[in-house]
């Protein structure tokens, strides 16, 4: 009877384990092959077929639909140059270099993939709407006050995170170069 309690016991214990160990990969990310490069962090594999089982339950729970390899990459900062949390207090400073694509999108969401409901009902900038200098460089504020330029709105959240789409860019057919690849740089502006 002993026997048979120790082994129920050890049966419900790494159940219990096991689950919680789940359920903290499938928080916190797309699973293995994070690739990253300064605040960003990419999963490159997340929409092929090679995906991993962890990337696959984050996927099935959210009902998100990942790009392909073929049709581009997705990146997440959740911090900025310094590695500190996001904070929507703040105003932020993203500007070149973006690596090469066809066309690109930056968009303020909620951790979870939300988008942030703002005042001027704008969610996103893409490349095909950004104001450049002579030179062909750009900045992009990101801040709850409207800013003169390239503005892209966070209304009132208590928590947000960047997501750039690169697409049609040659980083998707050579996954081993975006860790050394020049991201946009995110720098802390001033706080409220």
């Amino acid at each position: 009877m002993i026997t048979f309690a120790k082994t129920l016991l050890a049966a419900i214990v790494g159940v219990a384990l096991g689950l919680t160990a789940t359920w903290l990969a499938v928080e916190r990310g797309y699973g293995f092959g994070a690739v990253s490069s300064g605040p960003w962090t990419g999963w490159p594999k997340t929409g092929s077929r090679e995906a991993d089982p962890y990337a696959r339950a984050v996927i099935a729970r959210s009902g998100e639909v990942p790009l392909g390899l073929a049709e581009g990459l997705s990146f997440m900062a959740r911090t900025d140059d310094t590695g500190a949390l996001l904070d929507p207090a703040c105003d932020y400073v993203l500007s070149d270099p973006i690596p090469p694509a066809r066309y690109w999108t930056i968009t303020a969401m909620t951790p979870h993939g939300a988008l942030i409901d703002n005042a001027a009902g704008h969610f996103g900038l893409t490349s095909a709407e950004i104001v450049r200098d002579m030179r062909g460089k750009f900045e992009i504020t990101v801040s709850r006050q409207a800013r003169a330029g390239n503005w892209l709105p966070l209304g009132d959240t208590s928590e947000f995170v960047l997501v750039l789409r690169l697409y049609d860019t040659p980083l998707s057919s050579a996954s081993s170069s975006i860790g050394i690849t020049p991201m946009p740089q995110l720098k802390r502006g001033r706080c409220a």
